[in-house]
């Protein structure tokens, strides 16, 4: 039977938040390169190179691609065996690694939903 630690999930959701904050997935990076290769326009060329100049820039600082980091939706799959060392939900510890993931000292999320 595995067992989940309250605060390793805890912490993984907040390290995958992080994450995903400042890292643009390989297949974007290569869909990007190609649209690049491929336009004609001029504009259009300058505004992909800005894209990955940026993403680059982002990934390199460990800061977030973009100022509003959006919404958070976290989807859980849970099969069997599975045992939870928590005195908390699965709500409560989604909901704590979100906050920590927002509050981070280090790079702070700006949170633009209300």
């Amino acid at each position: 039977m595995s067992v989940i630690k309250k605060n390793d999930f805890i912490e993984s959701i907040a390290n995958a938040l992080q994450y995903i904050s400042y890292y643009h997935s390989e297949d974007f990076i290569l869909a990007m390169k190609r649209a690049l290769e491929i336009e004609r326009s001029d504009a259009a060329k300058d505004a992909i190179l800005q894209i990955l100049t940026n993403s680059k820039l982002a990934a390199y600082g460990n800061r977030p691609i973009c100022q509003d980091t959006g919404i958070v939706t976290v989807f859980i799959k849970q099969g069997m065996d599975l045992r939870w060392d928590s005195d908390k939900t699965i709500e409560e510890m989604v909901n704590q690694g979100v906050r920590n993931a927002y509050l981070d000292k280090g790079n702070p999320l700006r949170a633009s939903i209300v």
